[in-house]
């Protein structure tokens, strides 16, 4: 059975968003909240690399372990869901995760107990797939559609992979042997001819 996993290629993102754009209107995400966000790691100083990150479906998942009402599960694929109807909005597993995935859709969500929301990897939720109780909360159920997160098809450079985690191991390792240890062959040096002014070429 596959296990479905996400990966970002730091030396193809381009920071565009597209990726955070493309989930938000899929799902119909709460206005000030996104499942997928970008860093941009030494922004402005030449260099930079950029990252998308959202929740990693984690194979011993950290938000899972300390939930005190296991609203978390597992598909039989690996991917992390969450069941609304029994989350409490304690918020131990927004804490507990490195990724900073479960996010509380509400305004002073501890006081008001709000429901913690996640990235689903486009999987939907419990309720019967493709139902409008399932949109409503989970947005889309892609992979019940036999297609991939949306976040990963509407990425324009291919940073961002979804899938099976065989298969996109196996494209990353591909890309980093044919890079051949040159970790600037996109960005900015390459796109704008960088280099100190010694080593300049007229």
């Amino acid at each position: 059975m596959a296990r479905m996993k996400f990966l970002c290629d730091a030396e193809r993102c381009i920071d565009c968003n597209a990726c955070v754009t493309a989930c938000n209107n899929e799902h119909d995400v709460p206005w000030g909240m996104n499942r997928r966000h970008v860093i941009t790691m030494d922004d402005g100083v030449s260099g930079e690399k950029s990252i998308s990150v959202a929740c990693m479906h984690c194979t011993d998942a950290p938000c899972a372990a300390v939930c005190p009402v296991d609203c978390f599960y597992f598909t039989p694929d690996g991917i992390v869901l969450h069941d609304k109807d029994l989350c409490i909005g304690c918020g131990y597993c927004f804490y507990a995760c490195p990724f900073g995935a479960p996010q509380f859709p509400e305004e002073n969500s501890f006081a008001s107990r709000g429901k913690m929301d996640k990235c689903t990897f486009c999987a939907g939720g419990p309720p019967p797939d493709g139902s409008v109780e399932e949109y409503k909360l989970y947005g889309r159920n892609r992979i019940a559609e036999g297609k991939l997160p949306l976040c990963a098809e509407m990425c324009a450079t291919k940073a961002l992979l979804g899938g099976d985690g065989d298969v996109v191991s196996d494209i990353y390792i591909q890309r980093v042997v044919k890079r051949g240890g040159r970790p600037d062959t996109w960005g900015w040096a390459t796109a704008y001819n960088f280099q100190p002014e010694k080593e300049k070429k007229p």
